[in-house]
């Protein structure tokens, strides 16, 4: 097999031109246990075993977005059950973030159901991003495209990371939005990284793509260079109203194979099991974490869809024997 077809030996950081789409399919059709084997060395030999990451992820301006997504529930041009709301004021987001560090969540994410922000709507997104970092947490935003110069200011105010998922792979895309391109993310994480952020950034799977696309969306992941600090990879939750309503359930263990690739092809990512949790069952979810997933959603609502409960996140994690990845700084409030 030549190199840039190989599946890379455990451990290894393969160079993001070398993971092609053949490669990656090779690492989906082995047998499930070899590949939740080989998922586990490269995590190891990478991360804390031991250690769970916890981010907590706010909806600060929900719904009346006007892009299509056929997934989401806040695109203005559905009929869904999410009521659009204006912009959360400063202090009930860091009130939110407070309670999220009490909870043991290091990282707070404040998501913004925009197409792509003004100055000013960049304005008081720095304000928050500068009051939750105050408090000593991580900060994530996601606020859709970014204009240049705006990622800056971001980073001025105090941002790590910038979540700006690409969704999909780029043979599938088309079926999923038409209001931006493909090239239009590529060209807002440019941005980010020149800016000097850390990128958060991934997909979501059981749209109704087929394998070779979900091998796509990872290629393309692991191809970005460098490859994403932080990767969620999220399993569509189905919500009334959108066009992706009624798509074909993935089966499970699909999902688990997505965790393992992501985990082998971006070794020192942060791999995040995000959304969809709500709809798998815990053996479900630990394999996914046999699979290397080091990071969860944690608390009640991921934007505007249901998550397991901190409750019993807390005790799945207990049971498992693993640790949240390092409290919160204290700091003044």
């Amino acid at each position: 097999m030549p190199e840039a077809q190989r599946p890379h030996a455990p451990g290894d950081a393969a160079a993001p031109t070398q993971w092609t789409i053949d490669a990656i399919l090779a690492l989906y059709e082995l047998p499930l246990l070899d590949l939740l084997h080989r998922a586990q060395q490269v995590h190891r030999a990478h991360h804390d075993p031991a250690r769970i990451q916890l981010s907590t992820l706010l909806s600060v301006k929900t719904g009346g977005c006007p892009e299509d997504c056929a997934y989401c529930p806040q695109s203005a041009r559905y009929e869904t059950p999410v009521q659009a709301q204006a912009t959360m004021p400063l202090q009930e987001v860091l009130d939110a973030a407070r309670q999220a560090r009490a909870a043991g969540a290091q990282r707070f994410c404040m998501g913004a159901a925009w197409r792509s922000p003004t100055a000013r709507q960049i304005d008081t997104m720095a304000e928050m991003v500068a009051g939750v970092k105050a408090l000593g947490m991580e900060t994530c935003v996601t606020l859709g495209m970014l204009k240049p110069g705006q990622a800056d200011t971001l980073k001025a105010a105090g941002l790590d990371y910038y979540n700006h998922n690409l969704d999909t792979a780029p043979e599938f895309y088309g079926k999923i939005i038409s209001t931006r391109s493909f090239q239009d993310r590529l060209d807002t994480l440019e941005r980010v990284r020149d800016a000097g952020l850390k990128v958060c950034c991934g997909g979501i799977v059981g749209m109704g793509e087929s394998r070779t696309e979900r091998a796509g969306l990872i290629a393309q992941l692991a191809r970005l260079d460098p490859p994403p600090e932080s990767v969620p990879i999220n399993r569509l939750v189905k919500v009334p109203g959108t066009p992706l309503h009624d798509a074909p359930d993935l089966d499970p263990l699909e999902f688990v194979r997505t965790i393992a690739v992501a985990r082998i092809t971006m070794p020192a990512a942060v791999v995040r099991l995000s959304a969809g949790r709500e709809d798998l069952d815990e053996s479900t979810q630990i394999l996914c974490f046999m699979a290397g997933a080091s990071s969860i959603f944690y608390g009640d609502k991921l934007l505007t869809t249901a998550n397991p409960g901190e409750d019993r996140d807390r005790t799945l994690l207990r049971r498992l024997g693993l640790h949240p990845a390092g409290a919160a700084a204290a700091a003044p409030d």
